[in-house]
């Protein structure tokens, strides 16, 4: 079956005619501002030999990526920790749970931050230091997000950007220019899936060739992760620390992710966003800072982020990507990239640090709080970062998933996309 998923993919893909010229080159993408043409699939050579020499699991978002049979390097390091996995079930939708014991740290259930099993580190729930934003955006690269990253760039703001393996694999231009642009890039999975209801070997290979697809593309290695929906527990942390990944979760929730879903409104999301620009100026964040959950989406998430900006960054005395604000210097494995430690951002921006707390020597995931750690009004206490799959564009253009090929405009150069999709056959 997931080989007649990709022959339809590729026949999907062919379907469809462009009349423009592909972009090659992360400087061609970023000039481009129309937001249906940003979208028009590309191949890059890079991608599409990595795909037909079958490097990655296919690109169908109905296929389960189930273990890393295809990676020599997966397959080894994987049996390297597979003793070593917290004995832990593997959670079904709508089983039981031990709340109140919560032996696994089941964030999903309880928002435990700060595992109960040894040798695991905690989770980055919110900023150590006082009055500061852990500014950052789930789900990209968005194909249409230059007019979001212009106006970053504009701003002079860098953000904690997670991508979805498959996104970064369909828009690798995007993800370049992130890495330009000077964000730090964590992980966000492969297909935005449940991890605690993956076994062992999916939930490992979801965020190895995540990891794989970001180096092949920036060149970088990233050290940070933030599991889809917040779903996680102690195994899945193993997991990703065995992988060098800090996982990051959030003390603010946007929910701009369910516009439009369960009767959430654009007004009420702007209500969240008020809310958190006024916990920072009545004193709420003054012991410690936020981390927010936000998303590069669709159109309206990056638009909200726009229009809040200016009272986040009047709101806050500093807005930071998390690496920054956990003063963690080295954001990859790559020693050639490095950030100011906190103190050095806070004195370069007119500003000192004010705390002598955790954030002011950390350089992993400490985390000031315990048990739950999203004990604030404005922070999530559910599932709540659902959005991975669905990218909608400006008005006219067409809605694009993170593999759906149907909506997809091939390029003229992205006839490349029907060989290395028709090679992924040979996954299955």
């Amino acid at each position: 079956m997931p080989a007649l998923k990709t022959i339809l993919l590729g026949a999907a893909l062919l379907s469809v005619v462009a009349g423009q010229t592909a972009p090659t080159t992360e400087e061609e993408e970023a000039a481009i501002l129309d937001g249906t043409q940003e979208c028009v699939a590309y191949g890059l050579k890079l991608v599409t030999d990595a795909l037909a020499a079958n490097q990655f699991p296919p690109l169908d978002p109905t296929t389960p990526v189930p273990d890393v049979r295809n990676d020599t390097a997966g397959t080894q390091k994987f049996q390297e920790i597979e003793k070593s996995i917290p004995n832990i079930p593997v959670k079904t939708e709508g089983g039981t749970y031990d709340n109140a014991g919560d032996p696994d740290c089941y964030w999903t259930e309880t928002q435990c931050v700060v595992p109960k099993h040894t040798g695991i580190k905690p989770d980055i729930a919110m900023a150590p230091e006082p009055r500061t934003l852990g500014y950052g955006f789930d789900d990209g690269p968005a194909c249409d997000h230059n007019v979001f990253y212009n106006y970053l760039s504009a701003q002079k703001q860098q953000a904690t950007m997670f991508y979805i393996g498959k996104n970064v694999i369909w828009y690798p231009l995007q993800a370049m220019r992130a890495a330009k642009d000077g964000h730090e890039i964590c992980v966000h999975t492969w297909s935005h899936g449940y991890m605690t209801q993956m076994t062992n070997e999916q939930a490992f290979a979801e965020l190895w060739y995540t990891i794989k697809a970001i180096k092949l593309v920036t060149g970088l290695t990233p050290t940070c992760w933030r599991p889809p929906h917040g779903d996680v527990d102690d195994r899945i942390r193993f997991i990703a620390q065995s992988l060098n990944l800090d996982t990051v979760m959030w003390r603010f929730d946007a929910f701009d992710w369910e516009n439009g879903q369960n009767g959430i409104t654009p007004t009420q999301i702007q209500g969240f966003y008020d809310k958190l620009v006024g916990d920072a100026k009545s004193g709420a964040l003054d012991s410690n800072g936020a981390i927010i959950l936000a998303h590069e989406l669709n159109n309206f998430t990056m638009q909200m982020a726009m229009d809040n900006y200016p009272k986040i960054k009047d709101a806050f005395d500093y807005v930071v990507p998390v690496a920054i604000a956990m003063n963690k210097t080295q954001p990859y494995a790559e020693t050639s990239v490095t950030l100011p430690s906190f103190s050095e951002f806070a004195a370069a921006n007119g500003k000192s640090s004010s705390s002598s707390g955790p954030g002011s020597s950390s350089t992993g995931n400490t985390n000031t709080g315990s048990g739950s750690g999203n004990a604030d009004a404005g922070s999530s206490s559910g599932n709540s970062d659902t959005g991975g799959n669905t990218n909608t564009t400006t008005a006219g253009s067409t809605a694009k998933g993170t593999g759906a090929a149907s909506s997809l405009r091939l390029s003229s150069g992205a006839s490349l996309w029907l060989s290395l999709l028709l090679a992924a056959v040979a996954w299955s």
